[in-house]
């Protein structure tokens, strides 16, 4: 029953993908070969979060065609010089242990160091090589999508942001639809910092049509054109988090949804692009 995106660089990207964050090793390649066989396509690593390797070898160790898989890591700040973001994508695939990565991001705009822009092109030049099949960006705001599409021609398939219902972020979204971006939602249910799913709204509307209030945010984003990485470890949290097209949130609830939101004090760690600088 899934659902797709089709992306301004003509890829088609399920609605749903699957965070490994903190995944690793043998016990992250058993829990995402689980994730594999049920149903997931999806699979979003970094090189930030070492796991790269153990990504690749749950791919190896599938039965689903590798061609059926869409890969997708991130770019690191310290390989913002084209050259070394060139170099940095390459090792990534020996890490992994692919031939080209599907879909591949920047990870954090780091305007501090203000190469980003170089860091684009690099990701435009190596779709042009083969090495990724389309190309996108995280956590950047709209001054920083205008700068990289004006100096390289080129718009982003994606903007990975943060988004939950404590910081829902809608006005980004808007933005990224306006230039024809596919916005990517991680963080939805806002980790273990905040307590998204014990929120009363959340469960009273899963309550209404026999789902979970994690189910409700995932909805909540599908309807708000939003694909979403959610990390899930276990079968039945895997299962769960595909099953949420077969009901629709009613406009009225989308909307009580959205007055949850916090603004800045409502981010999970306090991650605001313009000041976060993710190798400190």
């Amino acid at each position: 029953m899934m659902e797709y995106f089709e992306t301004n660089d003509g890829a088609r990207l399920p609605k749903v993908g699957l965070g490994t964050v903190y995944v690793k090793g043998t016990q992250g390649v058993a829990s995402t070969l689980s994730a594999i066989n049920n149903g997931y396509r999806l699979l979003d690593t970094s090189t930030n979060y070492n796991n790269e390797g153990m990504v690749g070898e749950a791919v190896r160790q599938s039965s689903v065609p590798r061609e059926e898989l869409i890969i997708s890591s991130k770019l690191p700040g310290e390989a913002h010089d084209y050259d070394k973001a060139i170099l940095m994508i390459q090792e990534s695939l020996y890490r992994t242990g692919l031939d080209y990565f599907d879909k591949y991001l920047i990870h954090w705009p780091l305007p501090r160091i203000d190469k980003y822009a170089e860091a684009w092109q690099a990701l435009v030049d190596a779709q042009k090589f083969g090495l990724i099949k389309t190309i996108g960006v995280s956590n950047f705001l709209e001054e920083h999508l205008d700068r990289i599409i004006e100096e390289t021609g080129v718009t982003p398939a994606t903007n990975q942001i943060e988004r939950h219902p404590y910081f829902n972020n809608n006005e980004l979204i808007r933005a990224n639809k306006e230039r024809g971006i596919i916005t990517e939602g991680w963080s939805p249910f806002g980790r273990d910092k905040l307590d998204v799913l014990g929120i009363d709204l959340l469960k009273d509307i899963g309550k209404k049509y026999g789902k979970t209030a994690a189910q409700v945010v995932l909805r909540w984003n599908v309807q708000n054109d939003v694909l979403t990485v959610a990390k899930a470890a276990s079968p039945q949290h895997q299962k769960a988090n595909l099953d949420i097209f077969d009901f629709s949130l009613t406009d009225e609830e989308i909307e009580k949804i959205n007055t949850l939101d916090k603004g800045e004090p409502g981010r999970v760690e306090g991650q605001h692009p313009n000041e976060y600088e993710e190798f400190d």
